[in-house]
C-alpha cells in the first residue's frame, strides 16, 4: 500500500476496544461487551470514522497488559494504518497506572493515534488533560480494592469447606446445589481404572497408551462434552490423546477420596495472576464431603508406590521384577537394583546399589536371588493372612495400640474444644460477610472494614492453626482405627494366595529390608524385615510356625531364611 493512501485510509479507520472482566464489579448490562460496542461504533461514526475494526478481551482482567485483544491491537496500530482508538473508559485500556500513562502519555503521541474515552469525556484530539494521571491511578486502586475484597470472599468460601476450584474429572456440579459436587459416572470408572492398573504395576505412560489406543475421550474433551467450559490446550486439540501427564494429574488428587481441599495454590499480588503452590500448612483439607470414587487406603498405597519412582530395569527379555522398588539395603538405606546373571538369564537376583567397587557407601552385596524371594514372601504373607484369621483381636491391638483405653478422657476433651473452636470459626466467617455487604452498602467505611478485618483476620488465623493441630491429632485417632480395619480387610483376600503378584505386594507391602546373609555351619542365613503398609514391621507370634526354605542359590552356596527379629524373645 502507498504512503498517500495510507494516510488516506488511516483518517477514516478506527479500533474500537470493548473489554469486560470481574474487576468491573457488577454494573451489568451497562457495561456488557454488546453494549460498549454499540456506543463506541455510534460514536467513532459520528466522528468520521467509516472504517471500524473490533478488538475485543471479555473475561480478561485489566491489570495485565498481556491480553489477546489488546495484543491484536496493538500488532494492527504498529502496521500504521489505523488513526484512533476509542474506549468506553480508560479503565477499559488497562487498570495498571504505569503501562496505562506509558501509552497515553507516550505510544499514542508519538504514533499520532486519537484516543477517545467515552465515558470519560476525553479526546486527545481536543488537546491534553490533566486528570488523565489521576484517572490511571485511580482505575488501578479500583482493580487492587475489588481484588482484596474477593479475596476475603474466598477465604470466607474456602474455609467453610465450600470448594473453590472445578469439580476434577470424575466429578460434576450437583446441579440442586452447584457448592456440591456429585459422581460423574463414566468418568468415575475411568478414574477407578486408571488407580487399578496403577496398583497392578502399569506405568503412566502405558496407562496413557492404553486409553488412547481404546478411544477413551480425554478429560478435557469428557468435560467439553458435558457443556463445560475449560482452557485448552495443544494436546487437547485430540478428542482421545492421553499423555502420562494426564494419568498422572489423575492419580495426584485426593478429592478422589471424597475430601475438599482448598487453597492448594494462590496469587502473590492482584498484578501477579500466576498461581503458586501454597504451603501445606496454608492447605484446608476437608475430609468425606461428597461421594468418594477411590478408597482411602488404596489412594494412599498409590501415592506411597508413585513418590518411590523407581526405575525397572529390564532383563534381556523385556522383563521387570514384580519387587523393584519395593528392596531396601538394611545397612544403607539404598535401593536394591535388578540383575540378571550373564551366563543364565534366568537367574535373577538383587544386590544392594550402594555397593561399589570405586564409590561405595557399602560394604557388602545383599545379594539376594528372586526366586528365593519369591518363596519367602509368599510364605510371610500366609503366615501374616494366618494371624490376622487366628489372632484377630491381638492383630488389631498391634496396629492400632492399646493406648486408646487409656486416651478416651483426653480425646473426648479435645473433640468438645475443636467443637468450640469450630464454632467461632464459622461465626467468624460470618462476621466476614456481614462485614463485606455493610462495606459494599457504606454503612462501614474502607478504613474500618481494613482495621475491623485485620484484627479478625489475626484471629481466625490463629483459631485456624489450633483447629488444624488438633484435628490432626483426633484424626490419628481415627486413622489408626480406620487403618486396622481396611489392612485386616486387604490381608483377607490374600488368605488363600499361591502366588506372588505386583498387585499383592502394593496392597500389603511398603518395603523389604534386605540383611546381609550370615553363614553358620555351613549354611547361609539370609534375615529380611518386611515392612507392612501402615503398620510397619511386626514380631508374628511363635505359634505360627516359621517358613522352612532353604534353596542352593550358587555352587556350593546354601541359603536358608530367618526372618529379623524386631525384639529380643527369651528363650
Amino acid at each position: 500500500m502507498s504512503q498517500s493512501n495510507n494516510r488516506k485510509n488511516r483518517d477514516t479507520t478506527a479500533a474500537i476496544y470493548p473489554r469486560l472482566s470481574r474487576d468491573d464489579g457488577t454494573e451489568g448490562d451497562s457495561n456488557s461487551i454488546d453494549t460498549q460496542k454499540k456506543l463506541l461504533t455510534k460514536i467513532a461514526k459520528e466522528k468520521g470514522y467509516t472504517n471500524i475494526l473490533t478488538f475485543v478481551d471479555d473475561g480478561v482482567t485489566g491489570v495485565t497488559f498481556n491480553r489477546p485483544g489488546f495484543n491484536a491491537m496493538m500488532e494492527e496500530l504498529k502496521k500504521g494504518y489505523i488513526g484512533a482508538v476509542f474506549v468506553k473508559d480508560l479503565s477499559r485500556l488497562g487498570r495498571n497506572h504505569l503501562e496505562a500513562g506509558k501509552l497515553t502519555e507516550e505510544y499514542f503521541p508519538d504514533n499520532d493515534i486519537r484516543l477517545v474515552a467515552v465515558s470519560d469525556g476525553y479526546d486527545s484530539a481536543e488537546g491534553e488533560d490533566d486528570l488523565i494521571p489521576i484517572r490511571h491511578l485511580f482505575n488501578e486502586w479500583y482493580a487492587r480494592d475489588i481484588s482484596r475484597k474477593q479475596r476475603i470472599r474466598y477465604k470466607v468460601k474456602g474455609n467453610a469447606g465450600e470448594p473453590l476450584s472445578a469439580p476434577p474429572y470424575g466429578y460434576m456440579k450437583d446441579p440442586d446445589n452447584p457448592k456440591f459436587w456429585i459422581v460423574d459416572r463414566d468418568a468415575a470408572e475411568v478414574v477407578k481404572r486408571i488407580f487399578e492398573l496403577t496398583m497392578n504395576g502399569m506405568g503412566t505412560c502405558q496407562i496413557a497408551t492404553l486409553l488412547t489406543d481404546e478411544r477413551i475421550l480425554s478429560p478435557h474433551h469428557h468435560q467439553k462434552s458435558n457443556g463445560v467450559n475449560c482452557p485448552a490446550r495443544v494436546t487437547d486439540r485430540v478428542p482421545h490423546y492421553w499423555t502420562s501427564t494426564t494419568v498422572n494429574n489423575v492419580l495426584d488428587k485426593q478429592e478422589y477420596c471424597g475430601d475438599v481441599i482448598n487453597f492448594k495454590t494462590f496469587t502473590k499480588s492482584y498484578k501477579n495472576k500466576k498461581r503458586q503452590v501454597n504451603a501445606p500448612e496454608n492447605v484446608m483439607i476437608f475430609k468425606d464431603v461428597h461421594e468418594p470414587i477411590i478408597d482411602r487406603i488404596t489412594w494412599e498405597v498409590v501415592s506411597e508406590k508413585r513418590s518411590k519412582n523407581v526405575r525397572k530395569r529390564k532383563t534381556d527379555k523385556g522383563e521387570t521384577s514384580i519387587f523393584s522398588g519395593f528392596l531396601v539395603c538394611a545397612d544403607c538405606g539404598k535401593n536394591m537394583h535388578h540383575h540378571f546373571n550373564q551366563k543364565n538369564h534366568d537367574i535373577k537376583y538383587f544386590n544392594c546399589s550402594g555397593n561399589n567397587l570405586h564409590h561405595g557407601v557399602c560394604d557388602s552385596t545383599h545379594y539376594i536371588r528372586v526366586d528365593f524371594l519369591e518363596q519367602v514372601v509368599l510364605q510371610e504373607i500366609r503366615r501374616l493372612t494366618r494371624y490376622a484369621r487366628d489372632f484377630e483381636k491381638d492383630f488389631a491391638d498391634i496396629i492400632m495400640g492399646d493406648s486408646q483405653q487409656n486416651s478416651e478422657a483426653r480425646h473426648d476433651k479435645k473433640k468438645r474444644d475443636l467443637a468450640a473452636m469450630k464454632a467461632r470459626d464459622k461465626e467468624l466467617d460470618r462476621v466476614f460477610n456481614q462485614m463485606y455487604e455493610d462495606n459494599l452498602s457504606g454503612k462501614i467505611d474502607d478504613e474500618r472494614f481494613s482495621r475491623m478485618s485485620s484484627q479478625y483476620t489475626l484471629e481466625q488465623k490463629e483459631l485456624q492453626a489450633k483447629i488444624k493441630t488438633l484435628s490432626a491429632e483426633l484424626d490419628n485417632v481415627h486413622t489408626s482405627a480406620m487403618t486396622a480395619d481396611m489392612f485386616i480387610s486387604t490381608v483377607r483376600k490374600y488368605t488363600r494366595a499361591k502366588k506372588l503378584n505386583e498387585r499383592m505386594l502394593t496392597e500389603l507391602i511398603e518395603r523389604i529390608e534386605v540383611h546381609q546373609s550370615e553363614k553358620t555351619d555351613g549354611i547361609h542365613r539370609q534375615k529380611l524385615t518386611i515392612h507392612y503398609n501402615f503398620i510397619g514391621a511386626i514380631d508374628i507370634p511363635k505359634e505360627l510356625s516359621l517358613p522352612e526354605i532353604q534353596m542352593q542359590t550358587r555352587k556350593g552356596v546354601i541359603v536358608s531364611y530367618e526372618p529379623q527379629r524386631l525384639i529380643e524373645v527369651p528363650a
